[in-house]
């Protein structure tokens, strides 16, 4: 571990290094540092904000100040800094400008190998300080190089050995990986399914860093983890508030546990953007008016809200944890976990605050979506009273008791990360590169000679905070926002493409973002989402500004090549691949423009807000429609005589990837637009090769036509 953390950065006034320096350096490297030189205040910040690996700063004193000093501290508060006064050196020590934070060393009264001594000592202190407990415990157990016989069969990677693919799959991914895999039987790392010994001390470390009363590692993933909360917050025969624009993994505790769903319904914009639930939603009359629509519904005991939107809307959550008449509040906020660490989201979290007097608060982050994890490390988070024996149970129905140990690091680990000032400055350099990267595409739209991609956001974003959606401005195009209710996250990058104006009207020429999404996908660039006419880039703390700038390139060359008109087989060699014979010498514009006239033939934006508007009629809760689905009281229907017929299975279309109709709903005459929208997006599909939208619960059958699962009559 130490070898990871080995170079020193030595700050020296002087271009020449003198005698006593260069032999300390010779001394230095004879122990296996590796020794960087800086010559000025400036050049030292440069070093530490781009060489993580940097494990200590010794600056002669004709360099050091107590400015400096501080802004060492404000890069990472952790790391140890050395003030050496070289034994060529006379100038008296200024006990004022030193600070507290560094040490001072007179070399004149130490050996070179005491003074490396002291070095030595203290990096390995401060790696002891930021490497986490169960972190230390697994490295420690992988150092003592124990013999198992026990699970996994691997057994840390010898089996892979003794067979020529086992081998390449061995070196691909590296010894410790092996060896930190390994069984539950290991009593001195405790266990993840008791919360005991290093595993206990894990999550503790990691409620302490999210400002939560109780943290649990997930091991597979948040859709587990919201499962988990939803199964201790609510009994069988109870009723649930939950945000209609819910993950699908909340659509299957709904088929899973028998509850009641009562949804709060979100809005949407002519972007096809999921907005928020508007305040009224969550008062006693409307809940109140609701359950009189809903059989056997009950007062509800818990609540679901999603936080942020896929789109990066925050709600004002103190209003809500303050206003909203339930037991529990569970926030699924899968996709911002990283909003404890900087003032712009006070307000806007779960964990944010204090505790709220009779709820408990339960915030779920998919810890590996914009920190540095493992895929599926995931977090549970609470503040409130809990029953930790019973939460512990409904943990257990859920969790493997065979969790892979180096993604409970990895969780950790990314916790460890946000820790101090060092967690700080990853979010704010995130920060700070997102809205750079804003204000360059509005810059190239000013100076456009015809089109050019625009960004979802208030007029001016020179400040760095979430920006308030207010009524009166017509960039968000949600209809009656409430005041102080909304705000948009400046990471989460929403770029629109040319069809749709400002108005949520239809323009005559447009193009399709999917267009757009496949030509990055071609070029190795991956975004998150797309839109009818918007594509989401996140700018997590893993984006740095050589992603940032490709992005911005190969969105220049799809501007180049679309106004060239070339053609579809240069642009999208993948689409062109699907079918050669259809997309045979078709230009780009051509594909555009196909495109952009059947969603002008739908009218996509009015069709959006009215399949939206009217929620299916709910016939029974989606637990008794799954339980007749297990029992074979299903049929196929094909998708467009679907109206009048109760939906066995949920359907949700990618994007934007929440639940369209629920398991037990049925589409009648009024909200018969939903069954359009469906219908627009397979049309789409048939008609362009390589277009077609993938809807959960639908099915595509040779004749090109859909089939849904219904409950037979």
């Amino acid at each position: 571990l130490q070898m990871c953390i080995r170079d020193s950065l030595l700050g020296c006034g002087h271009k020449e290094l003198g005698d006593y320096l260069k032999s300390l350096i010779e001394t230095l490297e004879k122990g296996g540092h590796t020794i960087r030189i800086a010559h000025d205040p400036q050049e030292i910040l440069t070093f530490l904000k781009h060489d993580a690996r940097i494990g200590s700063v010794l600056c002669t004193l004709d360099i050091f100040n107590r400015e400096l000093d501080e802004q060492i501290i404000a890069l990472n508060d952790e790391l140890p800094v050395f003030i050496l006064k070289p034994t060529d050196c006379d100038k008296p020590v200024d006990f004022g400008a030193v600070g507290d934070h560094a040490t001072f060393i007179d070399c004149h009264l130490f050996s070179n190998e005491d003074v490396v001594d002291k070095i030595e000592k203290a990096i390995c202190h401060y790696i002891d300080n930021i490497t986490p407990p169960f972190t230390k415990a697994l490295f420690d157990y992988v150092d003592k190089n124990k013999y198992t016989f026990c699970t996994p069969g691997h057994m840390s990677g010898t089996a892979f050995l003794k067979s020529p693919v086992g081998s390449l799959f061995y070196d691909f991914y590296g010894e410790n990986t092996f060896k930190s895999d390994i069984s539950v039987s290991m009593g001195e790392l405790g266990s993840l399914l008791d919360h005991s010994g290093p595993h206990k001390e894990a999550e503790e470390y990691i409620a302490e860093t999210f400002n939560a009363d109780h943290s649990y590692i997930v091991t597979n993933g948040t859709s587990t983890a919201n499962k988990i909360v939803g199964m201790y917050s609510v009994p069988a025969g109870s009723t649930v508030l939950i945000d209609r624009n819910c993950h699908k993994s909340l659509t299957h505790l709904l088929m899973m546990s028998d509850i009641t769903p009562v949804y709060l319904k979100p809005t949407r914009n002519a972007y096809g953007i999921l907005g928020g639930i508007p305040q009224k939603e969550f008062t006693k009359e409307v809940i109140t008016e609701k359950l009189t629509k809903v059989p056997g519904a009950t007062w509800p005991v818990h609540a679901v809200i999603t936080n942020s939107t896929y789109d990066g809307l925050f709600y004002n959550t103190d209003k809500i944890k303050d206003t909203l008449d339930v037991k529990s509040i569970h926030f699924d906020s899968a996709w911002v976990p990283y909003t404890n660490f900087s003032p712009i989201y006070n307000g806007k979290t779960g964990m944010g605050g204090k505790q709220v007097k009779d709820k408990v608060i339960f915030e779920t982050h998919s810890t590996h979506k914009l920190l540095a994890a493992f895929s599926q490390a995931s977090m549970i988070h609470v503040k409130g009273n809990l029953n930790t024996a019973t939460f512990g149970e409904a943990y257990m129905m859920h969790t493997s008791t065979s969790p892979f140990y180096p993604m409970v690091a990895s969780t950790e680990v990314a916790a460890a990360m946000m820790r101090g000032n060092s967690g700080k400055r990853l979010m704010q350099d995130s920060l700070e590169r997102a809205v750079k990267f804003r204000k360059e595409i509005k810059k190239h739209k000013a100076h456009a000679d015809s089109w050019y991609f625009d960004v979802w956001q208030p007029e001016n974003v020179d400040n760095i905070e979430c920006w308030e959606l207010h009524q009166t401005d017509k960039w968000h195009g949600f209809k009656d926002i409430d005041a102080q209710h909304m705000y948009l996250d400046p990471i989460k990058v929403t770029l629109l493409t040319p069809g749709l104006d400002k108005n949520g009207e239809l323009e005559k020429t447009g193009i399709p973002a999917n267009l757009v999404s496949k030509f990055l996908e071609d070029r190795g660039i991956i975004v998150e989402k797309t839109g009818p006419y918007n594509i989401l880039v996140l700018f997590s703390i893993g984006v740095d500004d050589t992603k940032a700038l490709s992005l911005l390139h190969a969105l220049n060359e799809f501007k180049s090549l679309y106004d060239a008109n070339a053609t579809v087989e240069e642009v999208l060699p993948r689409v062109f691949n699907e079918s050669p014979s259809f997309y045979q010498d078709m230009r780009i514009q051509e594909l555009a423009q196909g495109i952009h006239s059947l969603i002008c033939k739908h009218n996509l934006p009015e069709l959006m807000f009215s399949a939206f508007e009217v929620l299916p009629t709910m016939v029974m809760n989606p637990h008794k429609a799954f339980q007749l689905e297990l029992k074979g009281q299903i049929e196929d229907c094909y998708l467009e005589d679907m109206v009048g017929k109760i939906n066995a299975n949920m359907i949700l279309p990618y994007p934007p990837g929440v639940p369209l109709v629920m398991p037990g709903e049925m589409i009648t005459e009024e909200s018969k637009p939903i069954l359009e929208f469906l219908m627009m997006l397979c049309e789409i599909g048939a008609h362009f090769p390589g277009f077609e939208t993938d809807i959960h619960g639908a099915y595509r059958q040779e004749d090109g036509r859909y089939k849904v699962k219904i409950v037979k009559a």
